[in-house]
């Protein structure tokens, strides 16, 4: 059965195919962070859906490259440079770091290309200048230039491919200059913003004279200067499908520099909201979360990734406490069942169970199903749990078992507890000093340390090879 994906282009399921006549190279563009501040669980909820695609994709033996850009220039940033003094760079060099290091955490594979919008500041000028040409964009008295959707529309081009727009009833507006704008107003959009004194020192020269870009061009020059004029895959938000990506087709599109026939992009995807405690994420509310926050609780980014990856892309999603301690308990069954099966296998090899890859496959086949993919996972340490209790696994059933799982972890980047080296360096030595206590005797010590150990959140199996730490 072929890959098939929701295209929001097309409101439906489809087989997909790509642009490469060999049916092997994909290209696949997610927006990125803008870094004026810490990305939230929100924002990250998009990086692990698209880590899932380009992962899933490679599993089944496409050649990805994948571009995630860095919007390090935008509404946002520029009010965080006049409050605290910084250069641009500076500033957004923080955040940046943060967000790489945040990424990490949640095990995602690094994009292959990370444009910073700062640098692509001259194929973002072409191409307002294409559509200039073409009539489509258009300067304003105050310098800026701003894209004309009238015009866009007179050359035969619909406006609201992502989205249904009903013209007769949006707040009808001449233009904007914001970059996030209210999305039941129809309005012109900025795509070169002219210099304004609020916006200091960042500014770059231009044609049109010394300004900046727009938001949405920055993501349409970035794409396409990288991936080129049409690609397979473009990922992102719900929430950017109107306006950004919307203005991104309108742009990309504009400028008339696909091959006949071709689209700018052929697959739209887009995650689903993710809602914290069954409400809205807000600081005002107290359930704003940021990777570093998880962290300082106590949480580990496996746990906060296969939360994440619980559930469907497109199905909003409630975040809790709750759900990352059950996250930690489902892992925990996983890690426990893994850590028996290398004990058994030792040195011994074996190629997996294709039996159970074939499932596995067919589950995310259709639309990245990770619900049906989990059942399986599930069902499979089930059966290794009863065979490994039964005394009927021999070394090498273990092995093409650990095999079987190493080839679906490639998709779900979870890696497995290693045992003891997990634990933090105070949880071994607590496990040390009641190892000590017990060889000395002084049982109601070792009890008093395992008593300790569960308070912060650890139990000791004893097996025939010593004592093992386990996350309760």
């Amino acid at each position: 059965m072929p890959l098939k994906l929701f295209n929001t282009l097309t409101r439906s399921v489809e087989p997909f195919v790509p642009l490469d006549p060999a049916g092997k190279a994909v290209g696949m563009y997610c927006c990125g962070p803008t870094v004026y501040d810490f990305g939230h669980i929100g924002n990250f909820r998009t990086f692990v859906f698209a880590d899932l695609v380009r992962r899933w994709l490679e599993f089944r033996g496409y050649q990805v490259t994948h571009v995630m850009n860095i919007t390090d220039v935008e509404d946002k940033i520029i009010k965080g440079i006049r409050t605290t003094g910084q250069s641009l760079r500076d500033y957004t060099a923080r955040y940046e770091t943060a967000f790489l290091e945040d990424l990490a955490t949640l095990n995602c594979r690094r994009p292959h290309h990370l444009p910073r919008a700062t640098e692509h500041i001259e194929p973002i000028v072409r191409l307002i200048e294409k559509l200039a040409a073409r009539g489509i964009a258009y300067q304003a008295a105050d310098g800026s230039v701003y894209f004309s959707i009238q015009n866009y529309q007179a050359r035969g081009c619909r406006y609201g491919q992502l989205v249904s727009l009903n013209f007769d009833q949006m707040r009808p507006g001449e233009r904007v200059a914001n970059d996030e704008y209210d999305k039941e107003s129809l309005a012109d959009f900025a795509l070169w913003k002219a210099r304004a004194p609020e916006d200091g020192e960042v500014f770059w020269p231009s044609p049109w004279g010394e300004g900046r870009p727009g938001w949405h061009i920055e993501c349409s020059a970035m794409s396409m200067h990288l991936l080129g004029p049409s690609f397979d895959l473009h990922l992102g938000g719900e929430d950017l499908a109107f306006p950004h990506h919307e203005d991104e087709i309108a742009q990309s599109e504009g400028a008339g520099v696909q091959p006949p026939g071709r689209r700018f992009v052929n697959y739209w995807m887009h995650g689903a909201h993710l809602l914290v405690n069954g409400g809205k994420m807000s600081k005002s509310l107290g359930n704003f979360f940021t990777i570093r926050d998880l962290l300082h609780q106590g949480f580990a980014g496996r746990e906060i990734r296969f939360l994440m990856l619980s559930a469907h892309y497109r199905e909003s999603f409630n975040f809790t406490l709750d759900g990352l301690r059950s996250a930690r308990t489902s892992l925990a069954r996983l890690d426990d069942c893994l850590l028996k099966l290398r004990e058994l296998a030792g040195t011994a090899a074996a190629p997996p169970d294709q039996a159970v890859l074939d499932r596995f496959t067919q589950a995310l086949d259709q639309d990245l199903n990770v619900s049906a993919a989990w059942g399986i996972v599930f069902d499979w340490v089930r059966d290794a749990n009863r065979a490994l209790a039964s005394g009927a696994l021999a070394a090498h059933q273990a092995a093409a078992a650990l095999a079987t799982w190493r080839h679906m972890d490639t998709v779900f980047g979870l890696g497995d507890r290693q045992g003891d080296a997990e634990a933090p360096r105070e949880i071994v030595a607590l496990l040390d000093q009641r190892q000590a206590a017990r060889k000395a005797g002084d049982f109601p010590r070792a009890d008093a340390l395992r008593a300790e150990l569960q308070d912060k959140g650890w139990v000791i199996e004893d097996t025939p090879k010593g004592p093992r730490l386990k996350r309760r």
